[in-house]
């Protein structure tokens, strides 16, 4: 958890004001802050702007949700690549596929997909090389297609930026259930995007740029390990379990190993070390 010394207190209404509280709109305002009732409809027409706009967000959020959702397919084996592509195209996705490394890096630019499916071994560009790429331009989900189910190729995979693994041979039910839970855990936290930055001593965390700042300066983080920080730090003096950061960060239906939780926090520490003495990450 991330422990900070310093509380913040929302203040309360004092017993003379609260008689001049009024629930105008959809919000309560105090009388005695204006001067007279121009002033109040004038508020009044900010808060039925910010209403209208609130619900061209919602609007907009519900119809990027039921747009078709693009999927990058890079693996060098054809017959995968026809595989994947007609499963999904009958699944409603729209699908591109890439035979090569280099020409996956080259494809993600090109169409923005909003999942990329990636071999590891691959001519040209390996599957690390190309999630490292990737990661240098953007937030969006990569699960990584190994022939191995090796803990190192997971943990160098996590540390790179990938969001889940899949070994093959593999079954297709498996893979569609891991991209739903992916997809729904990026959406979920690109909702958050107009969050605040949240700010402790010499540390700044901001999940719409997907950065983090030590001491003033841009530090290279992976994408998990940065939802799980900024979670922490979000829910500040709180105590939780694995299942519970499993639940929260990675989604309740991750399919993976709960050790990455380990794995994560580990690194995080490696990252935060000697930051502030003022907060700390502590496992209890």
């Amino acid at each position: 958890m991330i422990s900070n010394s310093i509380s913040i207190v929302i203040g309360s209404w004092g017993s003379d004001n609260e008689c001049n509280e009024r629930a105008l709109g959809s919000k309560w305002l105090d009388l005695s802050d204006y001067n007279d009732w121009e002033e109040i409809e004038e508020e009044l027409k900010k808060q039925e702007e910010e209403r209208r706009q609130e619900e061209l967000r919602k609007q907009q959020e519900e119809e990027a949700a039921n747009r078709r959702k693009h999927i990058l397919v890079v693996d060098d084996d054809p017959n995968i690549c026809d595989l994947l592509r007609l499963y999904f195209e009958n699944e409603g996705y729209e699908v591109k596929t890439a035979s090569d490394g280099a020409e996956g890096v080259s494809f993600f630019k090109m169409y923005e997909p909003d999942l990329v499916l990636l071999d590891i071994m691959m001519p040209k560009k390996d599957g690390w090389q190309v999630c490292r790429e990737i990661r240098e331009i953007s937030p969006k989900p990569v699960i990584m297609i190994t022939a191995k189910g090796d803990v190192f190729d997971k943990v160098l995979g996590l540390e790179l930026g990938a969001d889940d693994f899949i070994v093959k041979p593999f079954d297709m039910k498996e893979l569609s259930a891991r991209i739903k839970a992916v997809l729904r855990r990026y959406n979920a936290h690109g909702n958050q995007a107009d969050e605040e930055v949240i700010k402790f001593e010499n540390i700044e965390i901001s999940l719409q740029k997907y950065e983090l700042k030590l001491f003033g300066k841009a530090i290279d983080i992976p994408p998990k390990e940065l939802e799980l920080l900024y979670f922490l730090a979000s829910n500040c003096n709180r105590v939780f379990t694995r299942d519970q950061l499993l639940d929260k960060v990675w989604g309740f239906d991750y399919l993976g190993d709960s050790r990455t939780v380990d794995v994560h926090v580990k690194r995080l520490r490696e990252k935060l070390e000697g930051v502030s003495d003022k907060w700390t990450l502590k496992t209890v």
